[in-house]
C-alpha cells in the first residue's frame, strides 16, 4: 500500500505542475504528452491520464487525513 501512496503523491505533483503550466502559460502538458494536441484537446489516452491524476489526488488526500 505504501507504493500506491508514493505513486499517488507523484501523480498529484504531476497534476499540480500541469495546472501551473496551464495557468501561467496556457500549456497543457498532459495534452502535449498524449499526442502533441493543442491546449484543451482530449483523446482517450489524455482522459486516462486525467482520471489517474484525479484518483491519485483523492488517495493523497486520504493519506494526509490519516496522518493528521
Amino acid at each position: 500500500m505504501e507504493a500506491v501512496l508514493v505513486v499517488s503523491i507523484i501523480l498529484s505533483a504531476v497534476g499540480a505542475v500541469n495546472w501551473g503550466l496551464v495557468g501561467i502559460f496556457k500549456f497543457d502538458l498532459v495534452a502535449f504528452i498524449a499526442g502533441g494536441m493543442k491546449y484543451g484537446s482530449v483523446n482517450p489516452f489524455s482522459r486516462l491520464i486525467y482520471i489517474l491524476v484525479a484518483v491519485a489526488g483523492a488517495l493523497s488526500l486520504m493519506a494526509i487525513q490519516e496522518i493528521l
